[in-house]
């Protein structure tokens, strides 16, 4: 597939795209609180479903596979013992693909957990010696999964008796813990398979809730989300076992969205979705929040008020109240293109084919849905520009998104108006200053940074 961007345009389209995440730094003033972590009322006193971020892009080094990646249980304490951090055994956790743009799911990969518990009446303890291995008896506590592929045409086991890698007790208990996430790691037809815990790697400067980094940026440069973990789910498959007819080259645009369901006496019931980081935490109206969390993609267009915050969102209002700068012109037709159909000429306002299903060749009707995009044909960057499309970058956000991606500094700028002048704004050029994750990303798959094994407050108090 041909893709035909230009500069000025990519650089709309990447400022534009950024709205999507934007309306994190100014919506949400609760404490606590990162990308689309702890998003609604109901998921925020349910933590082991709540999916924090989803990730999806082509992989660095194996470019003819694509890497998805689905995070859980926001702000882990890497202390937290000595009941750790576990999956939930009553939910099934999905990664779900759209390929055709009928926001339907055309290919579904579901988890569910199962505990072995050893622990008994003789201990309380999480370990009770170094654990060298995922099967070293010092592990008294373990999760395993099953993990299937699901079409409308058949449902297929990938991984049938899984180990999730152990929450990080601490040094003394694992200290070879690159170990013990390896092991975790399982081959699957064509890719690989990962479910365990790993660094909590979204980066932000959360001081934004004190009235937008102080009301004059004074306030900045700080990573609140440094040194916590999360529970990750990962995958990495072939191309052409999501694309459409199993074709990536002639039908190379998935979206891609994660849910969770739990059991109830209904049986089992959404209780959590994501796809776009921000949207539900700071788009979607208070009063439809839990809902959107219940809701599939296929009924989004189908929600005036959804539409509605879309078309006239919240956030460059609150910028020109405590900025002063002027909000861009409604209705926004450039964030129906981004929420909701992908960005494609025949689509909106941004002159630009990049992440539309519609761009599929053998798509059939588009129906306007929220669910982050990927085009899996445009080729790895080289050198990764933190901005993404905002950079000049086009495989970075919001053309899928990549762990480095850096979703706050590209809002920023689009607070801002800049998908409208194509200029940057020199005022705050600098965003928030926290321009990276404290901990590299990994070379290989998994990619996201082993988990902390130290306490969050330990440069604080000295311990």
């Amino acid at each position: 597939m041909e893709l035909r961007i230009n500069r000025r345009s990519l650089v709309a389209l990447g400022v534009a795209g950024a709205l999507t995440a934007s309306s994190l730094v100014l919506l949400r003033a609760n404490t606590g609180t990162a990308s689309s972590h702890r998003e609604a009322p109901l998921i925020a006193g349910d933590p082991r479903n709540d999916n924090t971020d989803v990730y999806a892009f082509v992989s660095p080094d194996k470019t003819d596979t694509v890497t998805l990646l689905a995070n859980f249980i926001p702000f882990e304490e890497p202390n937290g013992g000595p009941n750790f951090y576990t999956f939930d055994t009553n939910s099934r956790y999905n990664i779900k693909i759209d390929n055709d743009g009928d926001a339907v799911p055309d290919v579904t990969y579901q988890w569910s957990f199962r505990d072995q518990d050893k622990r008994g009446d003789s201990t309380f303890l999480y370990n009770n010696g170094p654990v060298t291995s995922l099967d070293d008896p010092n592990l008294l506590f373990r999760q395993r999964y099953t993990l299937k592929r699901i079409t409308a045409h058949s449902t297929k086991t990938l991984v049938a008796d899984g180990t999730v890698a152990p929450s990080n007790a601490g040094p003394a208990s694992m200290p070879d813990y690159a170990t013990l996430r390896n092991q975790a790691i399982h081959g699957i037809p064509g890719g690989k398979a990962f479910a365990g815990q790993s660094d909590e790697a979204f980066f932000v400067d959360l001081r934004v809730f004190d009235l937008l980094y102080g009301g004059n940026l004074s306030e900045v440069g700080q990573d609140t989300t440094k040194g916590y973990n999360v529970h990750t789910l990962a995958l990495q498959v072939p191309k052409d076992d999501v694309a459409l007819k199993g074709d990536a080259n002639r039908n190379p645009v998935i979206g891609v969205w994660s849910t969770v369901d739990k059991w109830s006496p209904r049986g089992y019931v959404q209780v959590s979705r994501l796809g776009q980081p921000l949207v539900n935490e700071v788009v979607v109206p208070a009063s439809l929040k839990d809902a959107f969390n219940s809701l599939s993609p296929d009924k989004d267009a189908g929600i005036p008020a959804v539409v509605k915050r879309v078309t006239s969102p919240e956030l460059p209002r609150l910028v020109e109240g405590i900025y002063g700068v002027k909000a861009p012109k409604t209705p926004r037709e450039d964030l129906v293109e981004i929420f909701l159909t992908g960005i494609a000429k025949g689509n909106g306002p941004i002159k630009a084919d990049l992440n539309s299903q519609s761009l599929n060749k053998d798509a059939g009707k588009l129906r306007p849905s929220e669910m982050l995009r990927l085009n899996m044909c445009i080729p790895v960057t080289k050198e990764p520009n933190r901005l993404g499309v905002l950079g000049g970058d086009p495989q970075g956000f919001p053309n899928g998104r990549r762990l480095g991606d850096d979703v706050v500094d590209i809002a920023i700028q689009a607070m801002e108006g800049a998908a409208l002048t194509g200029k940057l704004v020199p005022a705050l050029a600098a965003g928030d200053k926290v321009d990276a994750n404290d901990k590299p990303f990994l070379a290989q798959f998994p990619y996201i940074p082993l988990p902390s094994n130290t306490s969050v407050n330990h440069s604080i108090n000295g311990s």
